[in-house]
């Protein structure tokens, strides 16, 4: 969670004057206090479709209704960033509205269940880690206040979130108190800034080991390869079409919907293009594609879908360049083991042989 001042003076006095924290709550609580804030929230992807809801509409609902704005991360990932920013009245409302949407998912999804206790609604913020201390208190102080004043549980983690400066602060009550209990948590945020730089956490894609055997594509789920849906397979059989270079594995085929067994753990790292040492992955390369420009947006597909799903399955970081006044061509960068760069080049080659011979649709 991160806070600015609405104007660059307010900024300034906002940090100098430190004004006391019963007085901020008021302001803040009243939507009166001229800051920007920007809430960023942890949501599973069935939380974020129910925010997003049929065609966009409820968001978009939330954003017109309250004056924030409501940013969502990508969607290659079992888990999405929401990023809340405006003014304190407009954060509040999205955060009402938020909370009273996942209120009405639990009460439609009891109507159906035989369970007699509602269970709460639950949020979870993402906090630099260099706040959780003020928010914490001395020996627990400051939490279990919030905690008995709002009535909401809260939660901070112990661990920062992977690969960032950040943790994780859970949130669960009825929506008033969760309501309460962030504005709360505001305050505080505003009273303490961040110390230092924040590495914001990013959700990873949930990547699962693909290869291809026998012109069948399989992803590996513990000792067994299992047969991978046909779109997969299709792309790169176009793939192996129109490139030279040689699948990751060569097996019999299985027969659709049979398991292929792997001998060995050896084996199967082997298929996966690595080598069996703990620690001995192959050393990341880096390989450069050029790309006509009328091309491009095939490859990189709406709003990015296209070239998140070739990251997602190759696994290599993939880099377009910006284009270039004068140039009719843009640079592709493909960063990762000879295996990734590999995969990764199939399947850029299978989008622009898709789009080429009309096959769009793969």
């Amino acid at each position: 969670m991160s806070f600015s001042g609405a104007t660059g003076p307010s900024e300034g006095l906002l940090w100098s004057s430190r004004p006391a924290c019963r007085e901020m709550e008021s302001k803040v609580s009243e939507g009166g206090l001229n800051v920007t804030l920007t809430i960023r929230l942890l949501m599973h992807g069935k939380e974020v479709g129910s925010i997003i809801g049929k065609k966009g509409e409820t968001v978009k609902k939330m954003r017109e209704e309250s004056g924030a704005r409501i940013n969502i991360s990508e969607g290659n990932c079992p888990e999405r960033i929401v990023t809340i920013t405006g003014p304190t009245d407009a954060i509040f409302k999205a955060f009402a509205m938020i909370a009273y949407k996942f209120e009405e998912d639990i009460t439609n999804s009891m109507s159906n269940s035989t369970a007699t206790s509602k269970p709460p609604v639950t949020l979870r913020l993402v906090v630099p880690a260099s706040q959780c201390g003020s928010l914490i208190g001395k020996g627990g102080s400051k939490i279990k206040e919030i905690r008995e004043s709002t009535g909401a549980q809260v939660q901070v983690a112990g661990d920062m979130l992977p690969n960032s400066t950040e943790r994780a602060v859970t949130i669960s009550g009825t929506p008033d108190a969760i309501i309460q209990c962030v504005k709360q948590i505001c305050v505080v945020m505003l009273e303490s800034p961040p110390k230092g730089a924040t590495i914001p956490y990013r959700p990873k894609p949930a990547s699962t080991p693909v290869i291809f055997a026998g012109g069948q594509a399989y992803t590996i789920q513990g000792q067994y390869a299992i047969p991978h849906p046909d779109q997969l397979t299709k792309l790169h059989q176009l793939a192996m079409q129109q490139t030279p270079f040689t699948p990751l594995g060569q097996t019999t085929p299985a027969f659709p919907g049979e398991k292929l067994p792997l001998h060995s753990s050896e084996e199967a790292q082997n298929l996966m293009g690595q080598s069996s040492g703990l620690d001995a992955s192959p050393p990341a390369s880096t390989h450069e594609l050029t790309i006509p420009n009328d091309l491009i947006g095939c490859i990189i597909g709406r709003q990015g879908t296209k070239i998140n799903e070739i990251r997602q399955m190759s696994g290599a970081q993939i880099k377009i360049a910006s284009a270039t006044e004068g140039s009719s061509e843009r640079q592709i960068t493909i960063t990762g083991t000879p295996a990734n760069i590999s995969l990764a080049q199939y399947l850029i080659n299978a989008r622009l042989t898709s789009e080429v011979t009309g096959m769009g649709a793969l």
